[in-house]
């Protein structure tokens, strides 16, 4: 999908159009509705507090805003850019529409994540070009939204083609196209290059596919390693044997947040209770909806210093009600000395398990934030 979350939230404020929009942060900046009937948005040089970019329109990409970028650093690029708070239930709502447009007409999909899938279009009697063509309108007329697509004889290879031609794209390419349009390509378009592994290749003078597909196995062993250097030979040849993998179980489910300033355990007690109950009251949302019970319920901290910890309790029954995560949740929060300032909380659901969850909760989740370590 392209831009997906910004495109979305376009759809809502389609006076947005065309120019710079960054989506991130928490509710603060809700957009205001005037008297007139007009918006009044919130622009990024207003922005103060901690956040981090989850996308942005290819207006504000033009501008150096890109996701994953802190909100503070993207301002000084783009003061004057709209800044809307994110909204993964609308987020999720559009997810599933596209998905099930696309799966009417080529019902072999791996699902990737909320914005993305493979779809596996061997065994379809019309030819490739056609069922792109129909792929795309059918998401079109069932979101109002536009995708990229790319087609090639694998996953790695259409995974990079998606990109090539954003937004609204078709890009249909065979392995003899790979020389001319994969090989001038940057090494990290190719999925599974990270920042550190591009920034060893390019130590070694390999910047591009090409240069990588024509470097000396020996030299990247060296430097790499026998496994992950033998895949990045085979991946800068376009060759990838992966499979498209229709249905997969998940291994947990959690939602995090990561806080606008750093919140202290006793002076911010109620904001923090409110947070991890919303979390747990989500985990457990998203449980029931999937069709999953959990066993074991953790909890994620990370402390202004960016210490990271992690705590689980495994319960006697798997579970989807939310009550009994708080609980659980709550349980592990206590074996956690609380004595610096928290800017992450984090609740997941493991051990997984299909199952028909409650379908009412006869009592509230709310409750005290435990706050220090036994005994204190």
């Amino acid at each position: 999908m392209d831009a997906f979350y910004a495109s979305v939230e376009l759809l809502r404020y389609p006076e947005l159009r065309g120019l710079p929009v960054v989506i991130g942060g928490r509710s603060i900046h809700q957009p205001e509705l005037l008297a007139d009937g007009s918006r009044r948005f919130a622009r990024m040089q207003d922005y103060v507090g901690r956040g981090v970019i989850t996308t942005s329109t290819y207006e504000a990409r033009a501008l150096g805003v890109f996701s994953g970028m802190g909100v503070m650093k993207a301002a000084k690029l783009a003061p004057d850019a709209i800044l809307l708070p994110v909204d993964f239930d609308a987020y999720r709502h559009y997810s599933r529409l596209f998905k099930a447009a696309v799966a009417a007409v080529a019902p072999e999909i791996e699902d990737r994540g909320i914005d993305e899938i493979y779809v596996d279009l061997t065994d379809l009697p019309d030819d490739t070009l056609t069922l792109a063509q129909r792929i795309k309108q059918a998401v079109k007329d069932a979101t109002g939204l536009s995708c990229s697509i790319g087609v090639s004889p694998n996953k790695l290879l259409s995974k990079i083609c998606s990109d090539l031609e954003k937004p609204d794209g078709l890009t249909l390419l065979d392995e003899s196209d790979i020389p001319l349009r994969i090989w001038p390509l940057p090494v990290r378009k190719i999925n599974g290059i990270g920042p550190k592994a591009g920034e060893k290749l390019a130590a070694l003078g390999i910047a591009t596919i090409g240069q990588l597909a024509a470097a000396e196995p020996a030299l990247l062993q060296d430097h790499f390693g026998r496994s992950y250097a033998e895949w990045l030979n085979q991946a800068s040849h376009g060759i990838d044997e992966r499979p498209v993998v229709t249905h997969s179980e998940p291994k947990s489910i959690s939602r995090e947040t990561t806080f606008e300033r750093d919140l202290h355990a006793r002076r911010d007690r109620a904001i923090l209770s409110e947070i991890f109950t919303e979390l747990c009251a989500g985990v457990a949302e998203d449980l029931r909806r999937k069709g999953y019970l959990g066993r074991t319920i953790g909890i994620k901290l990370r402390f202004e210093d960016f210490r990271t910890v992690t705590r689980d309790l495994t319960l006697p029954e798997s579970t989807a009600d939310p009550v009994v995560i708080r609980r659980a949740a709550g349980e592990c929060l206590r074996r956690v000395p609380l004595e610096q300032r928290l800017r992450l909380l984090g609740v997941r659901a493991s051990a997984l398990s299909s199952g028909s969850a409650p379908q009412a909760v006869v009592e509230s989740p709310q409750g005290e934030l435990p706050l220090t370590a036994p005994g204190r």
